[in-house]
């Protein structure tokens, strides 16, 4: 299924029933006076977090999302039947907003959470409210107010703890791959990853996380070049970055030094929060260089970038050094989760 992470959509409460104009009629009960009833409300729209939906792409092909009216009033003091709700089910992790304000209305981020985005219409009264001792037979009922109606923009915001970074090609579809289910395109041209991927990462049977792959980020993404900045954004609710670097990039002959400093100076365009996230270095595809020369070459990269942060070999191909680099994921999702318990 396409990956889809925008999406308009119409919402249309019910409006409220009317009330009824109903006068008591039976048999030897002269003067029987007014027994009109009250219209019902009309329905609310909500949107409500599944776990099984993953995507935006069903809004695309509907769009429109109305709740019941409220059923009319009747006579013999009978009130209008309610209006069903109308539940729209999104992926967690939705951002809702008015498509015309740019208001922020929500953001669904647990499965079964759900959010009231447009309010049912009130019922109308039927004449039975208008009785008074000055007027026994009113003729008066009112209408049901009309629901609300509102187009939303959903926007997905993939939830995963650990989101890989780092220039087509840099091997990111294929550590995914090598570490957990999920089975992303691989190929040896740029661009195969065309839609973020999700993959579950099981340490054993009590301990796991969720990875994030993005599309390649490429120099002048800020500015709209390439696939990866429109999804960085989904980078942002993860705890680590992975930036994983191609340490012997054949196809460009690129200093691998040059690729990581591209992919830095972009995120640092894009977004302050993104870039102060804790990020390790990923230098992938150490299968390629010479074993005698492996650590020489990897220390190099490390001291012309300056990196202070924790600096992981690996060849996402054949799984050399994945295990580890898992393990302390790991361990440093969960330091995190017992720092924020104990605050």
């Amino acid at each position: 299924m396409k990956f889809v992470d925008e999406a308009e959509i119409r919402v249309e409460a019910g409006d409220g029933g009317n009330g009824a104009v109903s006068f008591r009629r039976e048999k030897y009960i002269p003067r029987g006076g007014p027994d009109g009833g009250d219209g019902g409300d009309g329905g609310d729209v909500f949107l409500i977090a599944k776990e099984n939906v993953n995507t935006l792409v069903d809004f695309r092909y509907h769009s429109v999302h109305r709740a019941e009216r409220g059923q009319n009033g009747m006579g013999r003091n009978c009130t209008g039947k309610r209006g069903d709700d109308c539940y729209v089910a999104v992926p967690p992790g939705t951002l809702v907003y008015d498509a015309q304000t740019e208001e922020k209305i929500g953001d669904l981020t647990h499965p079964g959470e759900t959010l009231l985005v447009a309010k049912g219409g009130f019922h109308g009264l039927g004449n039975t409210r208008f009785k008074s001792s000055i007027n026994r037979t009113p003729q008066k009922a009112t209408l049901g107010t009309p629901g609300e109606h509102r187009m939303l923009r959903l926007e997905l915001m993939l939830i995963a703890d650990v989101g890989l970074l780092g220039l087509p090609n840099a091997g990111k579809s294929s550590l995914i791959r090598k570490v957990s289910s999920a089975k992303p395109k691989v190929a040896d041209y740029p661009f195969t990853t065309l839609h973020p991927n999700l993959g579950v990462v099981r340490i054993d049977d009590q301990r796991s996380f969720v990875l994030a792959d993005i599309p390649g980020v490429i120099e002048g993404a800020a500015e709209g070049a390439g696939l990866g900045m429109q999804f960085l954004k989904h980078l942002s609710r993860t705890s680590l970055l992975l930036h994983v670097l191609d340490i012997a990039p054949y196809e460009t002959g690129e200093s691998p030094v040059i690729s990581a400093k591209k992919i830095i100076n972009e995120i640092e365009k894009w977004s302050d929060e993104l870039i102060n996230k804790p990020r390790w270095l990923v230098l992938n595809k150490i299968d390629r260089v010479p074993e005698t020369e492996i650590a020489s070459q990897c220390q190099a990269i490390v001291d012309e970038l300056g990196w202070q942060d924790p600096v992981f070999q690996i060849s996402a191909i054949n799984g050399q050094g994945t295990r580890e680099l898992m393990y302390a994921v790991m361990e440093f999702l969960e330091r995190q989760r017992n720092d924020s318990l104990s605050k």
